[in-house]
């Protein structure tokens, strides 16, 4: 098998292994790892449809993972995906009328980010071994709702790491937040901030890259490495459920092999699209990915005109996990768009950092054909949410219902006839509020905690263990931080 490197986005860092991306996380210079080369298929789709997931995601995995010795993925991969997860598909598909959802909310907290933050930790700390590292790890992550509880229940009470999680205060739904507040764990630590996503995600980023704070950290025997989907130990194993997803299409009839389909992903922080993206470099079988936002719609300007600027008001929405204005993971596709020229990377990076936008090339206008963006307001998506639930008796939480409105404009402009996936990024517990609201009014007046109930009794299933009587337990992390003390913050909980 063909050895795949990593490389920075940025240009300045050496090509590297496997272990130690995921180990650092982003790289020296600012830039974010990408592999040397994107492997292609090399086994006909027929006999890959025939691999249950696990299979699938050695598959995957060991094309992007090529330091890690079979044993090693498949013991990561063996922990990761085991009865955590309340069905055996992992990622099970469902047919509603003439679209497919394909589910990712049945891992441990009813997120798709379960997915990959469930092999995550077992990534690092073989990775650790790998490169025989004697430090502690502390996993330093912002969220905009979702990531953070599924890295807080990945990387819980695991030896010589430590993981620091900084949320909006204000930013996400009271379910995810109590999930998060309320998380026990020996080594885990939460800190809400005044801010926005966006203020945490940056405050992260500018302590990785403040070369005297790594300093005392190396001093202090520590290092950092990152959970979010900047970490590419983080992106390659969400490939894997589009190749789960085409597979499981073909496999029941849906599509011939070869056919190609659509996915419409609810999109942020740029990485669920991009891992389909990538699948689509590897040689799966995707036409359109339709890059689905809420009311901050600076993904769907970008893909309509290439031009990506944050100077707008930020909108705080019903679909919280997709409330971001600048999209780390876009840089990763600047990079493939570009032809791999770092100097327009960083000069698109330095635009926005400095001037809050830019504006791509045309010739990189012309390689986004690949996409489509659209987007739907707040009451396009509680529409969506009532009209999937009326029709067919199936409820989504309001992430997909972006994702579903936005693929019926897709739909209604195009006349495309492909099948299309809709990526189901969240259960629809876990904003219970939003979700029961849209369906009917008389449910706004009761709070998150009590329309648990109310959605366990509307569609005949318990309520899930991951929130049952979350309001009631004990709040467990209770600081709140200016944005501009997040540093200072982590200095408190090492103790340096």
């Amino acid at each position: 098998m063909e050895k795949i490197y990593y490389k920075s986005t940025r240009g300045s860092q050496d090509t590297i292994e496997a272990s130690k991306a995921i180990l650092k996380g982003i790289a020296e210079d600012g830039g974010l790892f990408v592999p040397c080369k994107i492997p292609k298929i090399d086994e006909e789709l027929s006999v890959l449809s025939e691999m249950g997931y696990k299979e699938l995601a050695y598959f995957v995995m060991s094309k992007f993972f090529t330091d890690f010795t079979e044993e090693e993925l498949k013991e990561c991969i063996e922990k990761a995906y085991d009865d955590k997860f309340d069905t055996k598909e992992i990622a099970p598909m469902k047919k509603v009328g003439d679209t497919f959802f394909l589910e990712l909310y049945h891992g441990p907290t009813l997120a798709f980010k379960d997915m990959a933050l469930s092999i995550l930790p077992y990534l690092l700390t073989t990775s650790a071994k790998k490169q025989k590292l004697d430090k502690e790890i502390v996993i330093l992550t912002a969220t905009s709702g979702d990531t953070g509880k599924a890295a807080l229940e990945g990387f819980t009470n695991i030896e010589g790491i430590k993981i620091i999680v900084f949320f909006p205060q204000k930013g996400v739904s009271e379910i995810q937040k109590m999930q998060m507040i309320t998380h026990q764990g020996i080594n885990t630590y939460v800190v809400g901030i005044e801010g926005n996503f966006d203020d945490a995600q940056s405050g992260v980023k500018e302590i990785f890259t403040d070369k005297e704070f790594l300093r005392v950290l190396e001093n202090n025997n520590y290092m950092f490495s990152s959970a979010n989907s900047i970490n590419i130990g983080r992106l390659v194993p969400q490939i894997v459920y589009y190749f789960y997803a085409y597979l499981n299409l073909y496999k029941n009839g849906e599509i011939k092999e070869g056919e190609k389909i659509n996915f419409s992903v609810p999109t942020g922080n740029f990485g669920n699209i991009l891992a389909a993206y990538y699948a689509k470099q590897m040689g799966l079988p995707i036409d359109k990915l339709i890059c689905a936002s809420n009311d901050n719609k600076v993904l769907y300007e970008f893909m309509d005109r290439g031009i990506y600027d944050k100077n707008r008001e930020f909108y705080t929405t019903i679909s919280p996990s997709m409330d971001i204005l600048i999209s780390s993971n876009l840089e990763r596709l600047l990079y493939l768009l570009s032809n791999e020229d770092s100097a327009k990377v960083i000069e698109f990076m330095e635009d926005l950092k400095n001037k809050g936008s830019y504006e791509i090339d045309e010739n990189m206008k012309k390689a986004l054909k690949d996409f489509y963006g659209n987007f739907a307001s707040e009451e396009e998506t509680k529409q969506a949410v009532n009209e999937v639930f009326k029709e067919f008796d199936y409820l989504i939480d309001t992430h997909t219902a972006v994702a579903y409105s936005a693929n019926k404009k897709y739909k209604e402009a195009s006349k495309d006839t492909n099948k299309t996936v809709i990526v189901s990024t969240a259960s629809p517990y876990k904003f219970t509020y939003a979700v029961m609201g849209s369906i009917d009014q008389k449910y706004s007046k009761s709070d998150d905690f009590e329309l648990v109930k109310e959605m366990s009794k509307l569609i005949d299933t318990e309520e899930p263990k991951a929130i049952k009587d979350i309001d009631k337990r004990e709040i467990i992390h209770k600081t709140v931080s200016r944005k501009d003390e997040m540093k200072l913050q982590v200095e408190k909980i090492l103790n340096i």
